[in-house]
């Protein structure tokens, strides 16, 4: 690894918990914050409440949303989700997500719409669940052959966004030592995403607890 690839963090931060901006946590809040351009008032929803997911709920309350509704078929992931500033979960097997969406937004539908799954039926979701000209965030990364069929009438008419979010469009350099002051002051609570703390020889079990949806994310310690 070249040493430019390395973005100097203050030394007294939890090195498991700044860590994990190295990939999910950072591509979360940046969805919300750099790609989904999130601000004080929004409404936002975000569909996928794994890592990443929790992330952009976690990167929407810093930005000020109003109203943030999580979504996603595990209740574990939906309580994850509220601590770390949902106002509104909605389990998609209990309730149609659209409806749940416009419903805690007066019928309109989320200013935000992060999709953190990357299915074409999540990301139906998303598209259907923003309000007019409201942006949706595809985050969550799609198989090569899947693909996406929409109308294309309603693409127009229906204005705003549709975004991708690589990385959370992130700028390491500079939005990570921003990420670790806000941890420290206690306004970014990184150590949630912490769910173990692991060996090497560990790493097989944790990828099971991952698929079962038990953990944010392991850390493995060298």
């Amino acid at each position: 690894m070249a040493a430019g690839q390395c973005t100097p963090v203050d030394p007294d931060a939890s090195p498991a918990a700044v860590g994990l901006l190295g990939c999910g946590v950072m591509a979360g809040i940046g969805a919300a914050v750099n790609t989904g351009g999130v601000g004080r008032g929004d409404s936002v929803a975000v569909i996928g409440c794994g890592g990443v997911g929790c992330a952009a709920v976690a990167g929407a309350r810093l930005a000020g949303a109003a109203r943030i509704i999580a979504v996603d078929l595990d209740d574990r992931k939906l309580d994850r989700a509220r601590g770390l500033g949902a106002t509104h979960t909605v389990n998609a097997r209990d309730e149609d997500p659209v409806a749940a969406v416009r419903a805690r937004t007066g019928g309109f539908g989320a200013d935000v719409v992060i999709e953190a799954v990357g299915t074409p039926q999540t990301y139906e979701q998303a598209f259907y669940a923003r309000d007019l000209a409201g942006t949706v965030v595809l985050v969550g990364v799609p198989t090569p052959r899947m693909r996406l069929e929409l109308p294309l009438l309603e693409v127009f008419a229906r204005g705003g966004s549709l975004k991708s979010s690589w990385y959370g469009d992130c700028l390491p350099s500079r939005d990570f030592p921003v990420l670790v002051d806000l941890y420290r002051q206690g306004r970014l609570d990184l150590d949630t995403f912490v769910s173990e703390e692991i060996g090497l020889g560990d790493v097989e079990e944790a990828f099971a607890r991952m698929r079962r949806g038990e953990v944010l994310r392991s850390v493995v310690r060298l």
